[in-house]
């Protein structure tokens, strides 16, 4: 990749540099985004103000929210490919704080361009479907986590060519966004600690019967199942017990918070 004069540092880097910072950032922004909205705070789903009866089935939720982190871990996965390969520029003056900067740069643009594609354009979701003003909540996440960001990102560029740096200082800088991403995704697959509510996702077909007997063997309780009999929310107070429904037609069974954030938008069943 040809090398590249930044024109707010005054330094030649190549692009791998340059471009490993703003695919990292846009890459965290969206692990931030799915972890923190869709898992934690359970505000949203991808697609969750799409119409249609497709999307009322909560297996296409799922699928769409598990898709946007696949995307996202490619994205960062690339970022982190050129990140490697820039690693002889490290020592470079100004490289780490050129790293860090367009790291909060792709932070904040991954936030602006979410809020004004699928936000405002698109519509399919909003910060707080729930809340009584939800333009509110949508220009409140655009300043805080899109604007600042980008704001900062800018001007730590602009500062990169200030600074003499040091090898060690930007090896660190680069560990540092390196592992935010690496953890990034495998933090939102943990369950929760003293949680007991798992997810079933039982095989097309498994009949009634078989459903209940795994659900009696387990001494399951039953939370949430839909309509279409293959999802089902338990609270299962025994944790060794949750193998048993392998051996009566699930094909997962989780109490991650990816898993858990699917209930947020679900009706307990009476």
């Amino acid at each position: 990749m040809a090398t590249v004069l930044e024109p707010d540092t005054g330094y030649r880097f190549s692009g791998r540099l340059s471009w490993s910072g703003y695919l990292l950032g846009f890459g965290l922004g969206g692990f931030f985004d799915g972890i923190l909205l869709h898992q934690v705070l359970q505000w949203h789903h991808l697609l969750i103000n799409v119409k249609g009866p497709v999307f009322e089935d909560l297996k296409v939720q799922i699928l769409a929210d598990g898709l946007f982190h696949v995307l996202m871990y490619l994205i960062a996965l690339a970022g982190l490919w050129l990140l490697w390969k820039a690693r002889k520029e490290y020592a470079d003056p100004g490289a780490d704080r050129l790293l860090l900067a367009n790291a909060f740069i792709g932070f904040g643009v991954w936030h602006i361009l979410d809020s004004v594609l699928s936000h405002w354009i698109l519509g399919i979701h909003r910060i707080r479907v729930d809340a009584e003003n939800v333009l509110f909540w949508d220009l409140l996440w655009f300043f805080v986590f899109g604007a600042a960001p980008l704001v900062i990102g800018m001007v730590l560029k602009k500062r990169a060519g200030t600074g003499g740096g040091s090898r060690y200082r930007s090896k660190a800088t680069a560990l540092s966004i390196a592992l935010a991403v690496t953890v990034a995704g495998p933090i939102a697959a943990l369950p929760p600690s003293d949680v007991t509510t798992v997810m079933v996702f039982f095989k097309s077909g498994t009949s009634p019967n078989e459903i209940f007997n795994a659900i009696d063997a387990a001494d399951g309780r039953i939370l949430w199942a839909a309509s279409a009999g293959d999802v089902w929310a338990l609270d299962v107070k025994d944790s060794a017990k949750t193998s048993v429904f392998y051996k009566h037609g699930a094909y997962l069974v989780s109490n991650s918070a990816l898993a858990l954030g699917c209930l947020a938008w679900t009706s307990v069943a009476s």
